[in-house]
């Protein structure tokens, strides 16, 4: 892996999102709060894109389609798929529970810069 500049930092205020490629990798950046994350744009359940996903108080980002929830920082899981009630738990177990791939990020200079 090794750092790539990827954004103007004053482009992605609290509250705002954008999808960036570094190398092959289409990550998402997302100001939560005034702290910059850098996460997988997809899901790792279902490969559903996580640029809508809600973000919760606790830093959690939560997949629209099935509603898996992970730490932003780590990537961890907090739960897996959840939704439908009852039909979504069999939904989950076609696929074990992954995390969601984080990247590092640095801001240096004005801009963001990924380790990906």
């Amino acid at each position: 892996m090794s750092w790539t500049k990827v954004l103007a930092a004053d482009q992605l205020p609290t509250g705002k999102r954008e999808v960036v490629k570094v190398g092959e990798r289409n990550i998402l950046l997302l100001n939560h709060e005034g702290q910059i994350y850098a996460v997988a744009r997809r899901c790792p359940h279902m490969n559903i894109k996580m640029t809508r996903g809600k973000i919760t108080e606790d830093g959690t980002i939560v997949c629209p389609m099935h509603r898996s929830s992970f730490d932003l920082k780590t990537g961890c899981v907090k739960e897996w798929t959840p939704f439908p009630p009852v039909v979504g738990k069999m939904i989950g177990k076609l696929s074990p529970e992954k995390p969601l791939p984080v990247f590092p990020i640095k801001v240096e200079e004005g801009s963001i810069w990924v380790d990906a």
